[in-house]
């Protein structure tokens, strides 16, 4: 006999074990299906990808711009330049031609050129690159800063995606839970009325009882209608987050137990995406700061034109050409603007650093109560086991009376109602004990929220 209890008792941890198993896959299956398909996150992913792709354009800026340019331009009328090229060399022609006794040098007529030029083209590959900049330095820092904050934002959504499908799913669990334990009771109570009915037809019954059980069964209903509303919205919640049809069907499991250890979890701080956010948000605000105070740095710029350039689409060896230069800007006076932008910017990275430091007290007191919080809703878990034990064993003991005469029905319905309570206590605790344990791993951001 001995044996046969110790065997027994082997077979029941591992099928608490195995059920414990089972019941983690589930829920990091849903919980994968969440970081798959939710359509917020999606949206995170999104900027994050902007953010990537606005860095490269950062990054293109170190580099040469080539780029095609043509031009095509021919007018006629407006203002023109007169030259004078006849009354400057009629007289010398005229003279030649007195002493060579020939008509070998004709005489010519003033010019007139206008200033609009006649059909002509210019085509040339212009090349240009930055050889100093500190705009574009500092501007790549900002915009990889940017990525660490977008990325960030993206895996503390995770996070708390984690957080709110294990809420849900346990919400849901709990609900349904809610409706067989009143559900139970309902049973209770009609059997508690067939007896008081078998009993007033054999005269030692009153019809009050009838009427008391007819009361609380239909009590009872108004409960358990609620509750199943309870669980439809709570099903439709879980859905919604992992973005299925609202009225899909979800894996239950019955959870006997939970797990009543509370886990330290070292290092929870450095952990957190909001701290590693605000670090890259001071990194940004040095990055400014650094770029209004070296706006004395000249900036340096070179270019290269290859083209070819004539009139009326007249192509030759002399239309060809090119033409190089360098450019530089060096600030003198702007009106004490530069000065004022050091100042803001010095500013802005004295408030980024005290929201880090204000963020980091934030996140240690809601580790400290999220531990807290989970202590006590175990400690309430193991109350409310005592309490059932005992409200089992008195409702036994006053079912066991009533049937003997010794207990009147009024003490049933009150053990009865004590009983249910007491399952719903359980209930209501063993899945708060889960709820605080998601919210205490979103705290010390201990959940794995990487997809499978």
């Amino acid at each position: 006999m001995k044996v046969n209890r110790i065997a027994m008792s082997i077979i029941f941890c591992s099928l608490v074990f195995i059920q414990g198993i089972f019941g983690q896959v589930v829920v990091d299956y849903y919980v994968n299906e969440g970081l798959k398909n939710n359509i917020v996150l999606q949206q995170k992913k999104i900027s994050y990808e902007k953010a990537v792709y606005s860095l490269r354009s950062a990054t293109s800026l170190f580099f040469p711009s080539v780029q095609l340019e043509a031009s095509y331009v021919s007018g006629d009328g407006g203002r023109s330049i007169d030259i004078p090229v006849g009354d400057l060399l009629n007289p010398v022609y005229q003279t030649l031609n007195q002493l060579t006794g020939t008509n070998a040098f004709p005489q010519i007529q003033n010019v007139s050129e206008n200033l609009f030029p006649d059909q002509f083209y210019d085509v040339k590959l212009r090349t240009s690159m930055p050889i100093l900049n500190t705009d574009i330095i500092f501007n790549r820092q900002v915009e990889s800063s940017q990525i660490e904050i977008k990325e960030y934002e993206v895996e503390l959504y995770k996070r708390e995606l984690v957080k709110e499908i294990k809420s849900a799913y346990f919400s849901y669990l709990s609900s349904l839970e809610a409706v067989n334990i009143y559900s139970s009771a309902i049973d209770l109570a009609k059997e508690g009325k067939r007896i008081n009915e078998s009993l007033l037809k054999n005269g030692s019954g009153l019809p009050v009882y009838i009427l008391r059980s007819e009361s609380e069964i239909e009590n009872l209903n108004a409960l358990i209608n609620e509750a199943e509303t309870k669980s439809e919205n709570a099903k439709r919640y879980f859905n919604f987050l992992l973005n299925r049809d609202l009225d899909s069907s979800i894996t239950v499991i019955a959870i006997e137990s939970v797990d009543e250890t509370i886990y330290d979890s070292p290092g929870a701080l450095e952990r957190r995406e909001e701290l590693k956010m605000l670090n890259s948000v001071i990194d940004i605000s040095e990055s400014v700061l650094d770029l209004n105070k070296y706006f004395w740095i000249p900036k340096v710029s070179g270019f290269l034109d290859l083209g070819a350039q004539d009139s009326r689409w007249n192509y030759f060896k002399d239309s060809r050409y090119y033409l190089f230069g360098f450019q530089l800007q060096v600030p003198i006076f702007e009106g004490f603007r530069n000065s004022n932008k050091i100042d803001i910017a010095d500013l802005e990275l004295k408030n980024s650093e005290l929201e880090f430091e204000k963020t980091t007290s934030e996140l240690s007191l809601s580790i400290s109560v999220s531990r807290n919080a989970l202590s006590n809703s175990i400690q309430n878990y193991q109350s409310a086991q005592k309490q059932l034990a005992a409200a089992q064993g008195y409702y036994n003991l006053i079912v066991k009376g009533y049937q003997e005469g010794v207990n009147s029905f009024i003490e049933t319905v009150d053990a009865r109602n004590q009983l249910r309570s007491a399952q719903l206590s359980v209930n209501i605790n063993k899945y708060k004990v889960l709820i605080t344990r998601a919210y205490y791993e979103f705290e010390t951001a201990s959940a794995n929220i990487n997809e499978q």
